[in-house]
């Protein structure tokens, strides 16, 4: 315990930064599935195109015993399985010329649904940003809740409001 003319043991740096107090959790859970670069997990779209990111992810990667290359397993949809195995040449250039050598020699297609069952709720489909309200909006839906008395249906009202202009304003997926 502190005495109460020493100061406690604290930083002085102020608020840190999300990124560095989730570092090292980040890196100790991508090493167990042998991503020692955790730059290809988070940039996998860049490295590979946005259409190839689309069709699968990387999920491991695996070491040989004898040390000649490693094996990334990407986790695809059935129907996506036979694109990306003509694609897997270009993958491998792509991925080796993010770690700087020839770090991967294979690809392993495991193929799954569109849902995933492999890793929970995986979606291939790479998030689009919502869109937002506009005042004009956000005014109709208050006014057209102004005669409600209770203050927590109210705010759910709001909320399902605002979600349903939200729907209408994203664009349909094909």
């Amino acid at each position: 315990m502190a005495q109460p003319d020493q100061k406690p043991n604290r930083r002085n740096r102020g608020f840190l930064q999300t990124n560095g107090l989730l570092t090292r959790p980040i890196r100790a859970a991508s090493e167990k599935r042998g991503f020692a670069e955790t730059r290809l997990l988070t940039q996998w779209v860049e490295i590979v195109g946005e259409e190839t990111a689309r069709m699968g992810q990387p999920i491991k990667i695996g070491y040989s015993k004898q040390g000649f290359g490693a094996s990334l397993t990407v986790l695809c949809k059935g129907a996506d399985a036979p694109m990306l195995q003509m694609q897997i040449p270009q993958i491998i250039e792509r991925v080796n010329a993010c770690y700087g050598y020839n770090a991967i020699a294979r690809i392993k297609l495991t193929q799954t649904a569109p849902t995933g069952f492999h890793e929970p709720k995986t979606g291939f489909e790479h998030k689009q940003p919502e869109p937002e309200i506009t005042p004009a909006q956000r005014e109709v839906i208050e006014t057209s809740l102004q005669d409600v008395a209770d203050s927590d249906l109210k705010k759910s009202l709001q909320l399902l409001g605002e979600n349903i202009v939200k729907r209408k304003a994203k664009p349909k997926e094909l």
